[in-house]
């Protein structure tokens, strides 16, 4: 049985179990695993090792605990917002720059380990939403920054990539963006159900 790894902060986390990797939380990386399960019974073994609150630093310090150890055959990564995010709130983020860096990092001791490892990466996203309203333009423009950088790192590697940014802003011309997220950046189950899609579809391109 193959291993799939979902890594990311709180959008992929969603209230995992800490204890049991069976349990993995309310969000995106549940619906994607069930679609994994019912296509491919008994094929795939799906774990959320994602931690809330997480910037592209943090990811790096446990990049052998809850990436190396886990030995997966595939991986996805949903970081960026936060390390927005914790700039704009209280100066401690990752700027752009560094987010780069790091990233750049990661995949190549990812890559030194694990050399046959299939990783696409997710693109960070705001809508619109009571957590970043008052600040939006500076969280737009500061998320699209760490959007292009991980866009660079996918291209780096030759790797694939989902532009959520994308394919949330398709989605609020058909409803508005609280449909979508509960504060600009969270989900709401249609947007963890948006990204799940997405996540299938990349997943079926690249098994």
């Amino acid at each position: 049985m193959k291993t799939i790894l979902f890594q990311g902060d709180s959008i992929t986390d969603s209230g995992r179990s800490r204890e049991c990797d069976d349990s993995r939380g309310y969000g995106y990386a549940t619906i994607a695993s069930g679609r994994v399960g019912l296509t491919y019974p008994n094929e795939y073994n799906c774990i959320n090792r994602a931690v809330s609150g997480d910037r592209i630093v943090d990811i790096y310090a446990r990049i052998k605990m809850d990436i190396i150890n886990l030995k997966p055959d595939y991986m996805s990564i949903l970081i960026g917002v936060n390390d927005t995010w914790h700039e704009i709130s209280r100066k401690n983020g990752v700027l752009t720059e560094k987010f780069e860096k790091i990233y750049t990092m990661l995949l190549q001791e990812i890559f030194e380990v694990l050399p046959n490892i299939r990783i696409f990466l997710m693109l960070p996203y705001i809508t619109h939403g009571t957590s970043i309203n008052e600040q939006y333009d500076e969280f737009y423009n500061e998320t699209k920054k760490r959007a292009a950088a991980a866009k660079r790192v996918a291209e780096k590697f030759s790797l694939p990539y989902i532009n959520l940014q994308e394919k949330f802003n398709e989605a609020v011309k058909n409803a508005p963006d609280n449909f979508w997220t509960l504060d600009g950046v969270h989900p709401t189950v249609n947007g963890h159900a948006l990204i799940a899609e997405e996540w299938f579809k990349m997943f079926e391109k690249i098994k």
